[in-house]
């Protein structure tokens, strides 16, 4: 029950800060840029850190080499970078990626697990939607042109 009602927080705050934003593309852009390069840079100043903690200091004579990083400055770098990205939306998209989500809730493969029979069939089916849309749209300019006629 808690973190739903966390969660219903999260998402209601970024409905308001993605519709504010939206009417700004440009900011919003470079905020979502912003996001993302804060994040990595949380993920790679902790890695440095754990690389530098764990290792250099074992294998070096100098007994009395003190680390040179923060420990918390990388993962605040990934706090303050997942939090820009969760409130402008932008989490998930920026790194999974829209199709991919899109073929998941449908259920189908991946574009690279796909064989040419598969990928073939898709570009018929997709050419069949679009003569059906085009035969529907002709059939729409002769309904509108016999009610046009009959006032």
């Amino acid at each position: 029950m808690f973190f739903k009602s966390i969660y219903r927080l999260g998402d209601k705050a970024e409905d308001k800060v993605r519709g504010r934003l939206s009417h700004f593309p440009i900011v919003y852009a470079f905020l979502g840029g912003a996001g993302i390069i804060i994040f990595w840079r949380g993920i790679w100043h902790t890695a440095d850190y754990a690389m530098e903690y764990f290792f250099a200091t074992k294998y070096l004579v100098a007994p009395d080499i003190t680390i040179s990083m923060l420990w918390w400055d990388g993962p605040l770098s990934i706090l303050i970078g997942i939090t820009i990205l969760l409130l402008s939306g932008l989490f998930v998209s920026s790194f999974i990626g829209n199709e991919i989500i899109i073929s998941g809730l449908k259920g189908e493969k991946k574009l690279t697990e796909k064989t040419e029979e598969d990928v073939r069939l898709d570009l018929e089916e997709s050419s069949e939607m679009k003569k059906e849309i085009h035969d529907i749209n002709r059939r729409l300019e002769k309904i509108e042109k016999a009610l046009t006629k009959a006032k």
